[in-house]
């Protein structure tokens, strides 16, 4: 890609104009955009933006039902702490089969295939990523209680988590199968398309809440189940409004032959979606083991991490948003031979990070007991939460470059690398540092181990982004 003087350069995938028949140039999403030209601030903020609003969507259902769930008590926050990390690994597993879908999906579309080839892909995508996530539920429904058990959870506690288990189970499938119509959207171009369907859920996520977990009107009260139930409604009833939205604007169809070129699917998506979901699962399960270490403190600091990290999740936001946007800015650029555009895009992602993240830290310190004291009546929690506000958030801004980071080493094909990267803060720093902090210093341990491990991440990014070429030597 040249990007210059044509029309090549606007998708990673798709080939100059003057090299694709004029009948196949329909084909090419034309929703995408040039990110080899320009400011290169201004191509970031471009993909960036959207992203903000469906994460944003999305955490915030963690951050409501924590809100919810605290006003009833210490055992029910105490257990969303349980179940935050464990769900979010296996959620992990949707993030990864998208990706795979996204990218074949783009891939071929790109290399002007059909459009029975094309949509047989997408179809097959999700019928796969379906039938992967039921098998994945009731694997989770079956060993939830034990695994809660082994994290620490008893008594209320673990009555509380293992009630929230069959419904959230239930809710996967659907999970899944949204993430991978999202993701044939965004292959197409539309990634506008994604960001409604996204916060669409969580709308109707945080408005079933109340109803189902207080037991409003005729509804009983049903706690923790009840937040987990409403997550089940959200998706089933969010899933088939997408579906039906897309298969009445053709984006996807039912093939003629469901079994044609099935293999070949499986493939293609398998190929970059057992990777992803690979390393999008190390952070949730370091935070489990994590959480299991505080799970030796009682009930009322598990209580209390689990609703700061709701509020971390959200803070974030910005950063995760810019991590989904800094990918194409880099491939596109890379691919293009333009190497020093993508060379200024991780550098000014990571000013960003630290310009967001130190304000971010100040609006936390300032804010955390307020913060904390809206989502927990109990005194206990909250100060748990305001004192981890206070000290980690410091550090946001090392976790920030360790995502945009890895975001900009996979799209320069380098996923070893942020992989590696991944392990090493996680395995390596964060989860001994922090059951060797609980046993020396109590809960200030488990905080000192997030601020160091948040911190290590600036120079581990430093050294693998010369070895990948992204940092200039």
């Amino acid at each position: 890609m040249t990007g210059a003087g044509t029309n090549c350069g606007f998708t990673r995938f798709a080939p100059c104009d003057a090299a694709i028949p004029k009948q196949q140039l329909r084909r090419i999403p034309v929703a995408q955009k040039n990110l080899t030209q320009g400011a290169v601030w201004r191509a970031l903020a471009a993909v960036s933006a959207p992203m903000s609003l469906g994460i944003l969507g999305v955490l915030s259902v963690g951050l409501a039902d924590a809100y919810f769930l605290g006003q009833l008590g210490e055992a029910p926050l105490a257990a969303v702490g349980f179940i935050y990390p464990v769900t979010t690994a296996v959620t992990s597993l949707s993030i990864g089969l998208s990706a795979g879908a996204n990218a074949a999906i783009s891939q071929s579309l790109g290399r002007g295939d059909s459009e029975i080839e094309t949509n047989r892909l997408s179809v097959h995508a999700i019928v796969l990523g379906t039938l992967v996530a039921t098998l994945v539920a009731l694997v989770f429904y079956l060993g939830a209680g034990a695994l809660f058990s082994v994290m620490g959870a008893k008594d209320d506690v673990l009555a509380e988590a293992q009630s929230y288990a069959p419904f959230w189970a239930l809710s996967f499938p659907f999970l899944v199968g949204m993430a991978l119509l999202n993701a044939v959207f965004r292959a197409h171009g539309d990634g506008a398309t994604s960001a409604v369907i996204m916060m669409v859920a969580a709308a109707l996520n945080i408005a079933l809440d109340p109803v189902l977990i207080y037991g409003l009107g005729p509804v009983p009260e049903m706690s923790t189940a009840g937040a987990a139930l409403a997550t089940t409604l959200a998706r089933v009833l969010t899933l088939i409004g997408a579906f039906g939205y897309a298969l009445r604007t053709g984006v996807i169809r039912p093939p003629e032959v469901f079994t044609d070129g099935i293999g070949g699917s499986v493939r293609e998506v398998i190929r970059v979606g057992l990777p992803a979901a690979f390393s999008n699962a190390i952070n949730p399960a370091g935070m489990a083991m994590v959480t299991a270490a505080a799970a030796t403190l009682g009930d009322t600091v598990v209580a209390g991490l689990g609703a700061a990290q709701r509020v971390q999740s959200v803070a974030l936001v910005p950063l995760l948003a810019l991590s989904a946007g800094i990918g194409p800015v880099v491939g596109q650029n890379w691919g293009a031979d333009q190497q020093m555009r993508a060379r200024l895009a991780v550098w000014q992602s990571w000013q960003f990070c630290i310009g967001y993240g130190l304000a971010m830290a100040l609006v936390l310190t300032l804010f955390a007991s307020d913060i904390a004291g809206l989502l927990t009546s109990d005194q206990g929690a909250a100060a748990t939460t305001a004192q981890y506000l206070r000290i980690v958030s410091w550090s946001f801004l090392g976790y920030g470059v360790l995502v945009t980071a890895n975001a900009a080493m996979n799209a320069r094909s380098k996923a070893v690398w942020s992989m590696g990267l991944s392990l090493m803060r996680i395995f390596a720093i964060y989860v001994p540092l922090a059951w060797l902090g609980v046993w020396m210093f109590g809960y200030a341990g488990i905080l000192g181990a997030a601020v160091i491990a948040n911190l290590a991440a600036v120079p581990g990014a430093y050294f693998t982004g010369r070895r990948t070429g992204l940092v200039a030597h």
